[in-house]
């Protein structure tokens, strides 16, 4: 009997409700990669796009709070749900249907279930751009999510730090061996500015993002300092994008999704 060398990646859907699906993805957990989802999807919207954020951190989900949306999103008979709204863009997050003290302990086909009623249970209108923000590392949701659709490129999210380096090489390896594009790689938490000096201090180390998309030939698609504002605006349920548009570090969002956009107009 011949062999079926077929790649199950390789017959992967077009979601038909978003023009671009940009998964955002971490090799560690605690790098900010919810963070950077938020503002990115806030900054495409800012751009004049059509955006949808859909929360796939099913074991920590953290868009209902980043964005001050907490109640259960209203249910539509037997045809879905309806998304939430806020600040102008589309948000599905599991977050809206737990207890936040509940720990999610689910595995395999749990999660598979819960990441296909989140695709395709969910009343989408027709959008630009649909962000998706993944668990950290490379397990279950992440396979069953590049198993279920055709992404459009995936960004990498990652702090200059040595040790998140080198998950970031394991989580580039398994999006081109599942046929996804790298977007880019973005380094969040790059240095601390000093607001009474202007002293910038290299915390976690310095170019540690850059040096490793040269190394894994990926874009390197900007960096964000660590910053006290940008914490508060999420812990607020206002992004930072949203609540100081015109500020120094919402410039950084900006340009990281320039880069983004780019990226999708030659695909």
């Amino acid at each position: 009997m011949e062999k079926d060398n077929k790649n199950p990646f390789d017959e992967q859907k077009k979601v038909t409700y978003a023009k671009n699906v940009i998964a955002i993805a971490s090799g560690k957990g605690g790098v900010g990669k919810s963070t950077v989802a938020a503002n990115l999807a806030i900054s495409l919207k800012k751009k004049g796009y059509s955006v949808g954020l859909l929360d796939l951190d099913l074991y920590g989900p953290s868009i209902p709070i980043m964005f001050g949306h907490h109640k259960p999103t209203e249910s539509v008979s037997e045809e879905g749900i309806l998304p939430a709204l806020k600040f102008g863009i589309q948000l599905m997050s599991l977050g809206f249907f737990l207890d936040s003290s509940t720990a999610v302990i689910w595995r395999g086909p749990l999660v598979m279930r819960a990441v296909g009623q989140l695709l395709n249970d969910v009343l989408w209108k027709t959008m630009d751009y649909l962000i998706i923000d993944l668990p950290p590392g490379t397990g279950d949701i992440q396979l069953s999510l590049v198993q279920k659709i055709s992404l459009t490129g995936a960004v990498i999210v990652t702090t200059p730090q040595d040790l998140a380096l080198a998950d970031v090489k394991r989580g580039i390896s398994m999006f081109k061996k599942v046929n996804v594009p790298i977007v880019g790689i973005v380094e969040n938490m790059s240095y601390f500015l000093c607001p009474n000096c202007q002293h910038k201090s290299y915390v976690f180390g310095q170019n540690g993002g850059l040096k490793e998309s040269e190394r894994s030939n990926v874009t390197f698609l900007g960096e964000i300092p660590l910053n006290e504002d940008i914490m508060s605006a999420t812990d607020t349920g206002c992004p930072i994008v949203e609540s100081k548009p015109g500020s120094e570090e919402s410039k950084y969002y900006l340009e990281i999704a320039d880069n983004v956009i780019d990226f999708c107009k030659e695909k």
